[in-house]
């Protein structure tokens, strides 16, 4: 069974590469064509679009994904079923995107007020986002329609086209020399809602003759499910992006430059959040599916102990070469590089949460998720608002762990109160422990240069090395599997 689960992550994992390689060019491209400021209003944004696809795709990905599993088991007419499943929650988080758009355009000037002075010039920078988030939320149930059906490669060529085409332009925006223009980083937002639009007509056109209709008696149900994972997603989402607003709001001084700081050393732990993104797409659907509860028990904990010893090689990966991974971006960006070791950590934890909520999604006891995601969301209050005054992004930081870590926390207790899953602790504190001591062990070295790069490299191998003669990995036998991917 975990072969099939590696196998779609590596679909999803490839393209996700793939796509989020592109899609960085434009990090290093950003960060050199604009200044601390300017790319603070790109950070700002891009904290906040996922917040706004949260709330307004209303947790119907869980809930189609959920009871279009509960279909299959139930039999009969179970195409028909799925089919007004699918029109259901493709027609209320599109109503809820329209409704969105609309009032934003209708309020530009008083949204604009609210997100601060870098937005009062220029009020259409809120409605071009708006629209790229309508576009967004809309495509959102067609794609997990894609994902719960097994067509993963349908799924990443759509992605990896709209990320070549978001690329494509804002490189030729550059070349017309619009960046320069009043309107300025406005631009980059354009590109990104051209590369939506496409992309929602592209994957519409993947349900046939399926049209939005909303079943009333579908969504009753489907919402009972969901609304818990509604709220506490928005409190997890929250969770992703307070942090830089209260660095927005809290430091006196410089507040956008900081933003901005902050954003590009975030998009350096590229990879690891790869890693989580492309786990995710797969295990959702995977976890969810209908399995027995013995079987179901036995995959999350070896998933779980699997993900921990590969996250930790990722943060040594990177942690260790962070210099050599500063230079993706601006050179006036790299003064926030110390930060990253932090950042990489916070990520891990974030997937480790991820794989603990799977159980009570299964066992539709969705509220459990709010208790979950309010605890990470009061930790990351409190923390930010004492450290950020202080230390500024550094603050913001270690305010991130601090809420991921007490989300972990508090899932782990409800998981063995609730239904207790035999996770290797031990085993998991083992590469923990080994990876945080290889990273301190390397940077106490009194190393430079060649040397220093060379001994980090034989320390990331043995720690590589150690997993697999440990878990007793069959590196052949698993590549084997990830290179002949079937569908579901």
């Amino acid at each position: 069974m975990l072969e099939k689960l590696a196998k779609q992550t590596a679909i999803y994992g490839i393209s996700t590469i793939v796509g989020r390689f592109l899609s960085y060019l434009l990090t290093p491209f950003y960060t050199r064509i604009f200044g601390l400021d300017a790319y603070g209003i790109i950070t700002d944004v891009y904290a906040l679009i996922p917040f706004a696809l949260v709330v307004l795709t209303l947790g119907m990905e869980s809930g189609y994904f959920r009871f279009s599993a509960k279909a299959e088991a139930a039999g009969g007419d179970v195409a028909g079923a799925k089919r007004r499943l699918f029109a259901t929650t493709w027609g209320i988080t599109s109503l809820a995107a329209l409704v969105f758009f609309v009032a934003v355009f209708a309020l530009r000037g008083e949204v604009s007020s609210l997100m601060g002075e870098a937005y009062e010039a220029q009020p259409w920078y809120v409605v071009v986002v708006a629209a790229i988030v309508m576009a967004d939320v809309a495509a959102s149930i067609p794609f997990a329609r894609l994902r719960d059906e097994g067509r993963a490669m349908k799924y990443v060529l759509l992605k990896l086209a709209n990320i070549v085409m978001q690329v494509a332009l804002a490189f030729g925006f550059y070349a017309a020399g619009l960046f320069d223009t009043e309107f300025g980083v406005g631009w980059a937002f354009v590109a990104n809602l051209i590369a939506s639009v496409v992309t929602l007509i592209a994957v519409a056109a993947t349900a046939g003759r399926t049209l939005p209709r909303i079943d009333a008696a579908i969504l009753a149900a489907v919402f009972v499910y969901s609304l818990p994972l509604l709220v506490s997603g928005i409190a997890g989402t929250a969770n992703e992006f307070i942090d830089r607003q209260l660095i927005k709001y809290l430091v006196p001084q410089d507040a956008m430059a900081q933003v901005g700081i902050y954003g590009a050393i975030t998009k350096i732990a590229v990879v690891m959040t790869l890693f989580t993104q492309m786990y995710r797409l797969a295990a959702e659907p995977f976890f969810l599916s209908n399995f027995r509860k013995d079987e179901f028990v036995e995959m999350n904990a070896a998933a779980l102990k699997y993900y921990i010893a590969v996250s930790m090689a990722i943060f040594l990966g990177i942690a260790l070469f962070r210099d050599v991974f500063a230079l993706i971006v601006g050179s006036e960006f790299r003064t926030g590089i110390f930060i990253l070791p932090v950042v990489l950590g916070a990520n891990i934890l974030s997937g480790v949460w991820l794989n603990l909520s799977f159980w009570y999604k299964r066992e539709e006891k969705t509220r459990f998720a709010l208790w979950v995601t309010l605890s990470g969301l009061l930790f990351s209050v409190v923390g930010g608002f004492v450290l950020i005054p202080r230390f500024g992004y550094y603050g913001a930081a270690w305010s991130r762990f601090l809420s991921e870590a007490a989300m972990v926390a508090v899932s782990i207790a409800l998981n063995r109160i609730f239904y207790p899953t035999p996770y290797d602790f031990r085993r998991m504190a083992e590469y923990v422990v080994l990876g945080l001591g290889i990273f301190f062990a390397a940077e106490a070295l009194p190393l430079h240069g060649a040397a220093m790069y060379g001994a980090d490299l034989l320390l990331f191998m043995l720690y590589a090395a150690y997993v697999v003669w440990r878990e007793k990995i069959d590196l052949k036998g698993l590549a084997r599997a990830m290179m002949h991917p079937r569908r579901r």
